[in-house]
């Protein structure tokens, strides 16, 4: 029995090492994300004295607090502006209920500090150039981006993290800005990824808008390549936003779905709506599936051309697979799914 039990566990040794074969070690890559509580501070402002409570974030806060107060808030900052002081007066009250409610969950964030050293560790790991700076957590509007680099660092809006079924999500106001397809991704798991997307991005900035349909679905799965380097151990669904079952059921039909695609739509549409129809949040895309497929599968087929580009030109690296025009990709990987 013992050996048996020996064997079983040389076994799984053997096949985490071989599972992580292609995985860089990145421990001795020296990264500091230090996590900056900005939601703390503004929160604590005191509202019977805003003008000095602001001054005090400001002061607290220098890289930080002009980019919330303007393009968060859409006020100019100024301590002293009537616009300011009542914007913000307004905002508190509206938020801070919500600030309490979401204290608990992330009054410590040392996992997310883990998890964001070690993805901006295989970020510099390809782009050793990168200069990584710190985590600026801040609450802001619902309509406030999750995630958004500044000169900083990276900031994350913890409203759009407050897990899937916080009570604003689920209420028709919150349905209404984010339906329940996208909403169930907000959740602390998603942060990281959401994070390393916006540096995919910082890196190599969209330039797909205005090309042919097949072009852009190669563009975005580029995105989703990166993202694998940067989280290697990190499941699809999360990377993606698909369902485990969504996964599965691309996975099992990625030969139907390009056929699909060949026969009925010309891959070199630049009509919107046809672009929309593939490239661009929905519950589900129109032709498939309305239980199991999901919505953006473009960019899933695109991500499946890269991998097929990659396959074949092993030697090249990320910084050069990036770079490589859309549709000569297209037309090396010879991508044919049965």
């Amino acid at each position: 029995m013992k050996k048996i039990t020996l064997l079983l566990l040389i076994a799984v040794s053997l096949f985490g090492c071989k599972s992580k074969k292609d995985i860089p070690d990145v421990s001795g890559i020296d990264v500091n994300i230090p996590i900056e509580r900005f939601d703390i501070s503004f929160f604590s402002i005191d509202t019977n004295d805003i003008s000095n409570s602001l001054q005090k974030v400001q002061e607290k806060h220098p890289d930080f607090y002009t980019d919330f107060m303007q393009n968060i808030l859409g006020v100019s900052g100024a301590d002293t502006s009537q616009s300011t002081l009542l914007v913000t007066k307004e905002f508190l009250r509206g938020y801070l209920p919500i600030y309490d409610s979401l204290q608990p969950q992330y009054q410590k964030t040392d996992w997310l500090q883990k998890e964001l050293k070690k993805a901006f560790q295989f970020v510099k790991y390809y782009y050793p150039q990168y200069k990584t700076g710190k985590a600026i957590l801040f609450l802001g509007p619902f309509d406030a981006p999750g995630v958004a680099t500044t000169n900083a660092g990276i900031a994350i809006g913890l409203q759009q993290y407050a897990g899937q079924n916080f009570s604003v999500y689920q209420s028709p106001m919150g349905q209404e800005l984010f339906p329940s397809y996208i909403s169930r991704r907000f959740a602390p798991e998603f942060i990281t990824a959401n994070c390393m997307k916006a540096v995919a991005e910082e890196l190599f900035p969209d330039q797909s808008g205005g090309k042919p349909l097949i072009e852009q679905m190669i563009e975005k799965g580029k995105l989703w390549y990166l993202l694998d380097k940067f989280l290697p151990s990190t499941p699809d669904s999360i990377k993606t936003g698909y369902t485990g079952r969504q996964l599965n059921w691309c996975s099992e039909n990625e030969g139907l779905i390009w056929s699909y695609l060949v026969k009925n739509e010309d891959l070199n549409s630049l009509s919107p709506a046809v672009i929309q129809a593939y490239i661009g949040e929905a519950p589900f895309t129109q032709g498939f599936s309305q239980e199991l497929s999901p919505g953006n599968i473009g960019q899933w087929i695109g991500w499946q051309i890269i991998k097929k580009y990659v396959s074949k030109n092993p030697e090249m690296k990320p910084e050069e697979i990036m770079r490589t025009e859309a549709k000569k990709i297209l037309d090396e990987a010879k991508y044919k799914p049965k």
